[in-house]
């Protein structure tokens, strides 16, 4: 997995409307917290997702942008997004390249593991976690990169 310090891999994949995403265009609206997540509509991801959209304005106010990576479609991803209210970008990581990338495959390839990372608007990964089973950890995380953006 990448860890501070280290460049964002750059990318470009569909999000939950098909539309062409890269890190860029996530990047232009300020840092970026990106995180990996198993599967649409599972009690985790849910729960994940749906802390993210909770506090989605707070982000916002802090001149976070948010967008969630798993490896269902786009079709998927609007479902879900749409189940739950969820008011960030998904994004589409079908063939796991983004995952291979961060370095967040799972156990011989197989799905992907549960990480978040904060990248800076110079595309460096400012802090990340890992922790497949431990949500909470993900929304420490969150909080902590909330807590370092207010004045």
């Amino acid at each position: 997995m990448l860890t501070a310090g280290s460049p964002a891999p750059d990318f470009t994949v569909p999000d939950q409307d098909g539309r062409p995403v890269s890190l860029d265009s996530l990047l232009s609206r300020g840092p970026l917290v990106l995180y990996f997540y198993p599967a649409d509509d599972t009690p985790g991801c849910t729960r994940e997702a749906c802390f993210v959209r909770d506090v989605h304005a707070e982000l916002a106010a802090a001149g976070l942008t948010v967008a969630g990576v798993s490896p269902q479609d786009a079709a998927s991803h609007r479902r879900f997004a749409d189940k739950y209210t969820l008011p960030f970008t998904l994004l589409a990581d079908t063939d796991k390249a983004l995952a291979r990338a961060y370095g967040v495959l799972g156990p011989f390839g197989l799905g992907i593991r549960r990480a978040t990372f904060l990248i800076g608007t110079d595309r460096i990964i400012q802090d990340a976690v890992r922790a497949d089973l431990r949500i909470g950890q993900h929304e420490d995380f969150i909080h902590r990169a909330l807590q370092a953006r207010r004045p």
